[in-house]
């Protein structure tokens, strides 16, 4: 590694790399995505671009693939010494956390696109944890539409056993389908995961340590990755993010903010700002920073969504 520092004088489970440092660990094998790929894959509001991918993401996608060959050969080490023989393999589960609005869900579609591309993970899948949200009739009924994407939002039992299943090796496994447009549940659609070699879990609070002592839903993760940014930075981008969005989906009638269509630019940032700073940042503090620590890696972004260093887990 090209000398990583250590982010503070006392000890850390991590190692910095600076951007540089890292953009220099890329593969010779040239993975890179097209412009038109890129656009497609990025989300509202991010600046993700060539330049980025190749100085970031192609590292990380190397890193990951790293990570897999060596889980399947310390299975295969395990099988020979218990004597069982090479079984079947399970797949190798990331976990991509980070607060709303921070690029989490663009990070997770890129390393999606990126993984797949090496030769010994070809079958990626990508579940976020929306579908595991209470649908909003349930939510109205527990009072809890207002704390949507909060911990206690969230069916954490079918969470935790459609990630277990999938990393039992399972023939295939069934999650619920959720529509950003609706901003629901949507009744009879769900996502098919069929035993692929990489599974990976984007959401809000996956790396949230376990309830009264039981099993985390971290537990059932190779890898963990933490989108991280300044908080005033990331208030930023979710108003931007906002305004963005009043242009595209909330002007569809179907769309479950359309009442949001017609208002002024200042009505618009003031009722993002407030939307912020009463749901989003509370649940970014209490719930999602704290467990940023828990990490493998941490993707540390700049004001520009540029990524400026990134912390790794010391093995």
């Amino acid at each position: 590694m090209p000398n990583a520092t250590e982010t503070v004088a006392h000890p850390t489970p991590f190692v910095e790399i600076s951007r540089d440092q890292w953009a220099a660990l890329a593969p010779k094998e040239q993975l890179s995505l097209t412009e038109a790929e890129i656009v497609q894959l990025r989300g509202l509001g991010d600046r993700l671009d060539m330049a980025e991918v190749q100085a970031v993401y192609l590292p990380l996608s190397r890193l990951l693939n790293l990570y897999a060959l060596g889980a399947r050969k310390l299975h295969a080490a395990t099988s020979s010494f218990l004597g069982d023989g090479a079984g079947a393999t399970t797949p190798f589960v990331i976990g991509v956390a980070g607060s709303v609005a921070v690029g989490k869900s663009t990070v997770a579609r890129l390393l999606r696109e990126l993984t797949k591309r090496w030769p010994e993970t070809p079958r990626v899948e990508l579940v976020t944890t929306d579908g595991f949200l209470y649908p909003n009739a349930e939510l109205e009924r527990r009072g809890l539409m207002d704390r949507k994407g909060f911990p206690e939002s969230y069916d954490r039992r079918s969470l935790l056993r459609f990630v277990s299943q999938v990393k039992s090796g399972a023939a295939q496994v069934r999650a619920p389908f959720y529509s950003h447009l609706r901003y629901d549940i949507v009744p009879g659609a769900e996502i098919v995961v069929r035993q692929p070699d990489i599974l990976i879990v984007e959401g809000l609070t996956v790396l949230a340590p376990p309830i009264n002592s039981g099993l985390a839903l971290s537990d059932l993760f190779d890898f963990t990755i933490y989108v991280d940014a300044k908080t005033r930075d990331i208030e930023s981008w979710y108003v931007d993010r906002f305004l963005a969005l009043q242009e595209a989906a909330f002007s569809d009638p179907d769309s479950f903010f359309h009442r949001f269509a017609t208002l002024s630019r200042e009505d618009a940032v003031r009722t993002a700002t407030e939307v912020w700073r009463a749901i989003n940042e509370p649940n970014l503090v209490e719930n999602v920073l704290p467990t940023r620590s828990r990490a493998t890696l941490v993707l540390r972004k700049a004001a520009d969504h540029k990524v400026a260093s990134i912390l790794l887990r010391k093995i």
